[in-house]
């Protein structure tokens, strides 16, 4: 779903600039789920605006406002406006990882290499 901004007055993003950005509403998420806070492509397209910590998570026993971290990596100044749909959410189940202490792991073709290892 598409997050509003719920700003009393807009909000002025500079470049490189960012804000918390209230969307005036609150959800209550069951066990066992997350909410995804995502940036939306055409606000990061257009202007370059996106979302600080995407994906934000929402854990389910969060009761307080949703509100997005924006931040503006164009090179314009960008105003919030009060309804502007500004992220989406997405409510996805969440998987519980067992963590172990070991010797070693396993090992494969790729190794310990990361960061465009595996090439383009």
């Amino acid at each position: 779903m598409d997050l509003r901004a719920a700003v009393p007055e807009p909000v002025d993003l500079a470049p490189g600039g960012f804000a918390l950005i209230p969307t005036g509403i609150r959800i209550a998420l069951p066990a066992g789920y997350e909410g995804q806070v995502r940036p939306r492509s055409g606000l990061a397209a257009e202007v370059g605006v996106t979302v600080v910590n995407a994906p934000g998570t929402i854990d389910a026993d969060y009761r307080g406002e949703v509100c997005v971290v924006l931040i503006n990596h164009g090179s314009k100044p960008f105003q919030v406006r009060r309804g502007e749909r500004i992220a989406q959410l997405v409510v996805a189940p969440v998987v519980r990882a067992r963590v172990e202490l070991c010797e070693g792991l396993a090992a494969t073709g790729r190794g310990a290499g990361g960061f465009g290892h595996t090439g383009r």
